[in-house]
């Protein structure tokens, strides 16, 4: 195993740090992590660090590379990287910075449920979830795609999936970028990703990827909490996943096409994996179409999610989505590149957005904000692990001053899924979360155990370095009744 190289921070305040430009030779900008003493301490654990210094040689970078309090090693950038590129100079797009799990994003969905309603149907609900949600590796959907179809799925997202009937139009307006990017081409996909993701819309995949039934225990801002409809008792719904094998085989394919870009556009990297391509460049503009193309269709993976969970619940509390409340809050990408304008040396510049486990939090006002939310901010939805809690929180225009807009995507892992496999050997997750009143299902003992909650940072301490650095403002917080996995 490769040694943990020591990485001189500099302390701005309580929840700032600074890797300097002279760290290394090569660095066009600073590092800057989001953190505090205690998190740092985990955070030292691994190469994360390193790789945000890497980031930094990226052509075109602006300002920072930057990484969230939730960060941890993945490839080539950190989990929880954030960098913005300039495309008028140089900028780079890099695969890398985006993740192999395209839009890997997550939703929340309100109920006018109590507690007390559903906690008697608990069982029955997660066992009605699990039976319903195809979930685990190579698992296949009912909703299938045509060949004639699969243009429409990749160039209009969740439009295409609620013209289909799985969903309601009120849904397109809850969603980030309408739950579509522009610009994706059908012909940037190669056959194989287009076989991969043939029968996997409305599938939840593996990992760290979940339906939760959660129930609000806490707010911190009665008054948004309020324009949201959450109230404390009332249960909520929590949908994560991605693009599938569609987005991975995406990424798989133009890693190959950037790493040979690198020699052909004179580009230097201390990392093979930030493979990347300038913007403007042919590979660059096929990658961020194809990217677009994945992108879409995790959002329509996701509404087909949704719809597959109100059935589950008109079953099981024999009443219509509709009567139960059942609307989507918001719905945010976690792995995406975003093309959007910010002010840069007094000016105005259209920069590319790489966020990488890392979520957008945009203030009030801002333009690409839902009406219904834009004197709020944006709603940040923030997951937990299986066994503490999640939160929804509100953009800041302070993030939109500092972090081009973003903030952290969830906890963070602290142990490799093989450790965390090993610290359960002669255990049983299901039944010791069980003992805390979380009932939880999943594929196989092996997908659970990777996804035990010691695996993970404890996420309330990660909001609240979010919280206080002024990146985003808690506004209610859960805490799971109910999980599937795959």
């Amino acid at each position: 195993m490769q040694a943990i190289k020591e990485i001189p921070l500099k302390k701005i305040d309580d929840y700032r740090w600074e890797i300097p430009q002279d760290y290394e030779r090569g660095m066009r900008v600073p590092g800057r992590i989001y953190c505090d003493e205690k998190l740092l301490r985990t955070v030292r654990t691994d190469q994360a660090l390193q790789q945000v210094a890497n980031v930094a040689h990226l052509p075109g970078i602006v300002k920072y590379s930057l990484a969230m309090p939730d960060i941890h090693w993945g490839y080539g950038f950190p989990i929880g990287g954030v960098a913005a590129t300039d495309p008028d100079q140089g900028g780079v797009i890099s695969p890398g910075g985006i993740g192999f799990d395209i839009n890997c994003g997550v939703r929340l969905v309100r109920t006018n449920l109590t507690f007390e309603e559903v906690q008697p149907k608990i069982k029955t609900l997660v066992a009605a979830l699990f039976h319903e949600i195809p979930c685990g590796v190579g698992q296949s959907g009912e909703i299938r795609i045509s060949r004639s179809e699969r243009s429409k799925v990749v160039t209009e997202g969740m439009k295409w999936v609620v013209q289909k009937g799985y969903g309601v139009p009120e849904d397109l307006l809850h969603a980030e970028a309408g739950g579509c990017l522009e610009g994706a081409d059908p012909e940037a996909v190669s056959e194989r990703a287009y076989k991969r993701g043939s029968d996997q819309l409305g599938t939840l995949g593996s990992g760290n990827h979940f339906v939760e039934v959660q129930v609000v225990d806490q707010l911190f801002n009665q008054e948004a909490a309020e324009r949201f409809d959450l109230h404390e008792g009332r249960v909520t719904l929590m949908i994560h996943s991605g693009s599938r094998g569609f987005g991975y085989q995406i990424c798989d394919d133009f890693l190959g096409e950037m790493r040979q870009s690198l020699a052909k556009y004179h580009i230097q990297v201390p990392d093979i994996q930030l493979a990347c391509a300038p913007i403007h460049s042919p590979e660059g503009k096929r990658y961020v179409a194809a990217m677009r193309a994945a992108a879409n269709f995790a959002w329509a993976n996701r509404q087909c999610l949704m719809y597959l969970a109100r059935k589950v619940f008109e079953k099981v509390f024999g009443r219509s989505w509709q009567d139960m409340d059942m609307h989507l809050i918001y719905d945010v990408a976690h792995n995406i590149a975003k093309f959007e304008k910010f002010k840069v040396n007094g000016g105005e510049k259209l920069l590319c957005i790489h966020r990488k486990g890392a979520t957008r939090a945009f203030g009030p006002g801002h333009p690409e904000l839902p009406e219904a939310y834009r004197d709020l901010g944006q709603p940040v939805v923030i997951p937990g692990d299986m066994g503490r809690n999640s939160y929804l929180l509100l953009g800041t225009t302070q993030a939109l001053n500092e972090t081009f807009g973003t903030t952290c995507h969830g906890a963070g892992r602290v142990m490799s899924r093989s450790q965390a496999v090993r610290e359960s050997r002669g255990r049983s997750i299901e039944q010791e979360l069980e003992k805390q009143g979380i009932i939880v299902m999943g594929r196989g003992r092996k997908g659970v155990a990777e996804e035990q909650p010691a695996a993970y940072k404890d996420v309330n301490e990660v909001v609240n370095v979010v919280h206080r650095a002024g990146l985003a403002k808690r506004v209610v917080r859960m805490r799971p009744m109910g999980v599937i996995k795959g």
